[in-house]
């Protein structure tokens, strides 16, 4: 049971991880978010950037585990999960920015389909839709992630976010 905001916070996080809802995050679940973001954007998984979202959803697993499997199983619980990477990394948002940096610098590439080294807000819902977010979280999401109002969402803004998100104060 979930006592407090942040619990109910942290549970909420820990569901965006587990793709599958099996009650822990593993590899898999990192592999099910890279074929999901390949299928939206029709990106190939033998293509560069197909490989490189793969090597970025790797390296974001073997960091994530590194700082949450306590006892390596291979298997973050949502217990682990609280007490590794949401405790251990509230107080440095930017150790966890690094952790998920090659994955998402790997998603930006993909979902940036004219090249120009940012994403539209569209583009970027399409992504958060592809990793399970709702329709209506995922425009929201979007749509604040353009901090500067340009219509496009470059890597500074995306990795910046994602570290206030997944950092969750108590």
């Amino acid at each position: 049971m979930v006592s407090t905001e942040y619990e109910r916070r942290i549970a909420a996080r820990f569901a965006g991880f587990d793709q599958d809802g099996n009650g822990y995050i593993d590899r898999e679940d990192f592999n099910a978010a890279t074929k999901a973001v390949l299928a939206e954007f029709g990106t190939t998984a033998r293509s560069d950037k197909g490989q490189a979202l793969y090597v970025g959803a790797e390296a974001f697993w073997q960091g994530m585990a590194g700082i949450a499997d306590r006892d390596g199983d291979q298997r973050i619980t949502r217990e682990e999960f609280v007490s590794g990477a949401v405790k251990r990394l509230r107080d440095n948002p930017e150790r966890f920015a690094e952790i998920a940096r090659p994955f998402l610098h790997a998603a930006l590439a993909i979902a940036d389909t004219d090249g120009d080294g940012a994403a539209t807000v569209e583009e970027t819902e399409r992504v958060l839709r592809a990793l399970g977010v709702r329709d209506d979280i995922a425009a929201v999401a979007a749509g604040a992630l353009d901090t500067d109002s340009d219509g496009r969402i470059g890597e500074a803004e995306i990795v910046s976010a994602f570290a206030r998100y997944f950092t969750v104060p108590e």
